[in-house]
């Protein structure tokens, strides 16, 4: 049997979170979708959102229990990242460890690779 590689890896804590998150809706999704998009400073940022439905060119992450759906246009510059969920004194919320990063701007906003 062939492993296939996995563009993205979630953390115990961040596959629980999307599992509260998703058992939250009034209506079903299928699981998150991560992209990126042009913003902030260094150029980009992260994003995430319920999706109802797979898009035909989503790549397909099934991990600890959830479906991450990853779009198209985001997998390479994703590719090896690992998403976690942090909640302590100072911030709460994913936060995406990303070895292909070459910067990220002062607010962590965004970043670049």
């Amino acid at each position: 049997m062939v492993q296939r590689f996995s563009p993205l890896t979630l953390t115990d804590a961040a596959a629980e979170r999307v599992k509260v998150l998703l058992a939250g809706r009034d209506t079903p999704a299928v699981g998150i979708r991560i992209g990126v998009q042009p913003k902030g400073c260094s150029g980009l940022s992260y994003t995430m959102e319920f999706a109802e439905a797979k898009g035909p060119l989503d790549e397909v992450v099934e991990t600890k229990g959830v479906t991450v759906l990853i779009d198209p246009r985001a997998t390479m510059f994703i590719l090896g990242t690992e998403m976690d969920f942090v909640e302590d004194k100072m911030q709460t919320g994913f936060v995406f460890r990303n070895p292909n990063e070459k910067g990220r701007c002062g607010c962590g906003e965004s970043f670049h690779v």
